[in-house]
């Protein structure tokens, strides 16, 4: 028998929170592209469940300043990678968070409702950063 404890599922909730936001979703027909190419993950091309999809489209934003608009997108993006949580009932609530760090840079964090009423707050910069050479 297998015990799985609180310090298990949260350790779990933030790896699968990394990989939705970080994981390159494939764009929409109605997205705007900088190129030709929709990329996505190439796990998809046989999804178990009909139309399923790993990932978020927020690379999409890497080439857009950061504007209100931009901000928005990235919420919208952001809740669309996660909304898999509450569907599947890992957690009863999603909030996405924005903190703007510079003319351009967001950051990204979420707050997730568990389903015993704890609220776990995940922050993937902290972790995850992109690092620019100059």
């Amino acid at each position: 028998m297998t015990i799985i404890t609180i310090d298990d599922q949260k350790t779990s909730l933030r790896r699968a929170v990394e990989i939705s936001l970080f994981t390159w979703c494939r764009a929409a027909p109605s997205d705007q592209l900088d190129d030709d190419e929709r990329y996505g993950y190439w796990g998809d091309s046989f999804p178990l469940v009909a139309g399923d999809q790993l990932g978020s489209r927020l690379w999409l934003l890497r080439r857009r300043k950061l504007t209100p608009e931009t901000i928005g997108d990235a919420v919208t993006f952001a809740r669309d990678a996660l909304r898999w949580l509450v569907d599947d009932s890992h957690v009863i609530d999603v909030q996405v968070l924005t903190e703007r760090a510079g003319p351009s840079r967001l950051n990204l964090g979420t707050i997730l409702t568990l389903p015993n009423g704890e609220r776990l707050e995940i922050y993937p910069h902290e972790n995850w950063q992109v690092l620019y050479a100059v």
